[in-house]
């Protein structure tokens, strides 16, 4: 069979998407739909399948306020998975059964690393997992902010640990909170080189959060990432 190559990208996606968004329906024995049942409205957006929950009945305080709290934290996790989506139709792909890639994201986020209660939902971005697979990642992996904008990425070469191949190649991944844009490759710098880095300069002065995954070279493996920390972007 002919093996699928990994796509070697550099790119800068920002959030597009605001909708009122109550969840993310798998193609599962249930499918996509559209309209009301029950207590829920069905609806597509870009071929994602969602849905949120119907107004209320008036005077049911107790109920309002569960929604609204689940309302808040939807729609947190979807403007951020929004602005990764293209990365995650790649690196969640080995979770992405029955649903898309995204979808497996924003199962993920919603569920691992959703922090605070209502009003006050954040993201805790060292929960988050921007790959997600069985491959091993490097060892020892680091980031670190240089002079220029780069964020220089390190990691221990461990060749022939599992499945790991020197051939692998690093997927680094940048998130500006406070520009609520990434920055990420699918694939660049080989696991036995050690290094790689990312010009971020589009963040200078900015906080962001870092991470670092790998894919197989024919793109069937991936290994879940891990986080590499906060850094302020030097100009």
């Amino acid at each position: 069979a002919r093996q699928q190559e990994p796509i070697a990208i550099k790119t800068i996606i920002s959030s597009p998407l605001k909708l009122n968004i109550m969840g993310i329906i798998g193609k599962g024995i249930l499918g996509g739909f559209s309209g009301k049942v029950g207590t829920v409205i069905g609806a597509t957006w870009k071929g994602i399948d969602y849905m949120k929950s119907r107004p209320p009945a008036r005077g049911n305080a107790d109920a309002s306020q569960k929604q609204l709290a689940q309302q808040a934290k939807f729609s947190l996790a979807m403007k951020f998975i929004t602005t990764l989506s293209s990365l995650f139709q790649i690196s969640y792909r080995n979770y992405a059964i029955g649903k898309t890639g995204t979808n497996s994201a924003f199962s993920y986020l919603l569920t691992e690393a959703i922090a605070g209660s209502y009003p006050d939902f954040s993201i805790d971005y060292s929960k988050m997992l921007m790959s997600r697979g069985q491959l091993p990642n490097a060892s020892a992996p680091a980031a670190t902010a240089a002079a220029g904008g780069d964020i220089v990425f390190t990691w221990t070469d461990n060749t022939g640990i599992s499945s790991s191949k020197a051939s692998d190649q690093a997927m680094l991944v940048i998130y500006c909170p406070a520009l609520k844009t990434a920055l990420y490759t699918t694939g660049s710098a080989m696991r036995n080189s050690g290094t790689d880095k990312l010009d971020a300069m589009i963040f200078a002065g900015h906080l962001v959060e870092t991470y670092i995954g790998f894919i197989s070279e024919d793109g069937k493996k991936i290994a879940n990432s891990i986080y590499t920390g906060q850094h302020t972007v030097l100009s």
